[in-house]
């Protein structure tokens, strides 16, 4: 895959586009007027290995969480903003490490350019996020529906009154929930600007169902080298959206975090009965976990190392033991079943350090 080269830009200490790692990004999901939940809430994200963390600031009130977060975490904060554009603006004046705004939402404008003469003056990136759910009145009334031209013509339209008031640290999103409009709006608008591209799959779904459909769709505009930055969207816990976006790219080859476990489907082999359990605790245990190997667990010693020879460290169950494996090779046999999941444990923390 070669990425489309972008413009690259900087969200306090994190740089997105160019040739930069695509970002992972996630959003809070607490109310913002509970300052020790959302503060909570940004530390688990960040363990997890969120990159960017958004939050929704729903009146100007909600603007004086920004000052306590920014001094508690040391992670850059997105003000999530629509309709009042006065909202960014006081985000904007507390120092907010970034703001995305939605124009069909604000859908004015004047009030948008004076975001734009704001962004400028305090040097604060922004996101024009487009979504089929919210498109302009102005565009919708000549597409009649949501479709992606419609975003990608307001979109370049927008991009071009921040350049217009002489502020370029932009970067962009063309969302809808149907991935077949998402990647037509990604790679029309990208053939027209180089602006770095935040995407996505918006309102997924649910954690199972949301995860494929991101997958699918977020795995094309990676594949087509579309994206810079990348956001899971899912109803659920958001530590799970970081996950997700970290399966993604450590699958397309484009960042290595984290356990990559190799499991077996099971079949009538398999000499242990409880190993889909096995694996979905061990998955628990190292979710955060930010050291990169390929850990196998087998339900047959016979065919475990074999199947799995590429993984760095493993184990396979037989009738009574298991046995540990590295590279294919068996190092250690006669392991009792109990121990064998906090033995491969020791052996990952053994090979990181």
């Amino acid at each position: 895959m070669k990425r489309k080269k972008t413009k690259k830009i900087q969200v306090g200490n994190v740089f997105i586009g160019g040739d930069s790692p695509i970002v992972v990004q996630s959003m809070l999901k607490t109310d913002p007027d509970n300052f020790q939940e959302t503060l909570n809430q940004t530390r688990e994200l960040k363990k997890a290995g969120c990159e960017l963390v958004r939050i929704a600031l729903p009146q100007e009130e909600t603007c004086k969480i920004i000052p306590f977060l920014k001094k508690e975490v040391d992670i850059p904060i997105i003000g999530d903003i629509h309709f009042n554009h006065r909202i960014a603006l006081r985000a904007m004046e507390l120092g907010i490490d970034g703001i995305r705004i939605n124009p069909g939402t604000i859908n004015n404008v004047r009030k948008v350019q004076e975001v734009a003469n704001m962004a400028r003056d305090t040097k604060t990136p922004v996101r024009i996020g487009m979504n089929t759910g919210s498109i302009e009145k102005r565009v919708l009334k000549k597409y009649k529906r949501p479709t992606a031209d419609a975003m990608v013509e307001s979109a370049l339209y927008y991009t071009g009154l921040f350049e217009d008031a002489g502020w370029t640290e932009l970067k962009v999103s063309l969302k809808a929930s149907d991935i077949y409009q998402t990647v037509e709006a990604y790679k029309k608008f990208a053939k027209q600007s180089q602006y770095p591209l935040h995407i996505g799959i918006t309102e997924a779904g649910p954690i199972f169902s949301g995860a494929i459909k991101s997958a699918v769709g977020i795995g094309i505009l990676l594949y087509e080298g579309i994206g810079d930055t990348v956001r899971v969207s899912l109803t659920g816990d958001p530590v799970y959206e970081v996950v997700a976006a970290y399966h993604i790219l450590r699958d397309m080859g484009l960042r290595k975090r984290g356990i990559n476990i190799i499991s077996c489907p099971t079949c009538g082999r398999c000499k242990t009965r409880n190993l889909m359990e096995i694996v979905e605790a061990f998955e628990k245990d190292i979710i955060d976990f930010d050291g990169h190997l390929n850990v196998a667990i087998m339900g047959c010693e016979v065919n475990g190392p074999g199947e799995a020879k590429e993984a760095d460290i493993g184990i396979a169950f037989g009738s009574n033991k298991a046995i540990l494996f590295k590279k294919g090779s068996v190092v250690k046999t006669g392991i009792p079943k109990e121990l064998a999941k906090n033995i491969l444990k020791e052996e990952i923390y053994n090979t990181i350090g």
